[in-house]
């Protein structure tokens, strides 16, 4: 009974994400990763982002030493040929890549011997076990740093073994750690408590990246949802992220 009185949180109107110019996180280059499996999928899906207001879409494919084993010739050989694709489909949108790497055993000598694929002005977009964080990951991310890259953590709200530890979300942006947020995560996607930590880190203007993480139609039907959200439209107030940047 008590739940006929409870207040809508849901906005009039949609949150227009054209506002945020560009998309930062996403797996539009086919049969790399566990996102486009086609290059008809990478079209359909970047119509998609197209035609909701993004003019610029930055494409991010795992980088795991054990399983998606990619390395910068893969990437850029198809980002051309799904900006071939775009082209002869008329999806006026531009698209560029960098790599979601994985802190793995191997991440260390990669960032030694490796120029990584970054985006903006030198960001480094990584991300962590979704069981535990690695023990080295503050010398990781100081490394990062004196090699001049700006390290960009994924998702930090899917990370459930810091969810009752917010203190780690704090020491990670007092170490000039940028904030990356799954724009699915305010609807509930991932689970009920991560929304809330995503909720918690805009309350207190933690994020400076937005990202879509897309995969699949799956998440392109979520984020017609997501943006009647309030907490969408305060992250995208806040004056914060860098999307509009990019």
């Amino acid at each position: 009974m008590f739940g006929l009185f409870k207040k809508n949180t849901r906005l009039k109107q949609p949150v227009d994400l054209g506002l945020l110019n560009c998309d930062i996180h996403s797996h539009f280059i086919p049969g790399i990763d566990d996102g486009a499996k086609t290059i008809e999928d990478s079209i359909q899906l970047i119509t998609a982002m197209y035609h909701f207001g993004y003019k610029k879409v930055i494409t991010t494919p795992h980088i795991m030493s054990d399983y998606y084993k990619n390395n910068s010739e893969i990437i850029h050989g198809g980002l051309e040929k799904v900006r071939t694709a775009l082209k002869q489909n008329n999806i006026p949108i531009q698209i560029e890549a960098a790599a979601e790497y994985y802190i793995d055993y191997d991440f260390e000598r990669k960032l030694s011997e490796e120029k990584l694929l970054t985006f903006g002005d030198n960001y480094l977009l990584f991300e962590i076990s979704y069981m535990n964080a690695p023990s080295n990951l503050e010398h990781v991310i100081f490394k990062m740093q004196s090699l001049g890259y700006k390290p960009v953590m994924a998702h930090p709200e899917r990370y459930n073994y810091w969810h009752n530890e917010f203190y780690k979300y704090e020491k990670m942006v007092e170490k000039g750690v940028l904030l990356q947020m799954n724009i699915n995560s305010l609807t509930g996607y991932y689970s009920i408590s991560t929304k809330k930590i995503a909720e918690q880190l805009i309350e207190k203007n933690m994020i400076s990246l937005l990202g879509s993480d897309c995969h699949h139609n799956g998440h392109i039907d979520l984020i017609k949802g997501v943006v009647f959200e309030k907490q969408l439209e305060q992250l995208m107030q806040s004056g914060k992220l860098l999307n509009t940047r990019l």
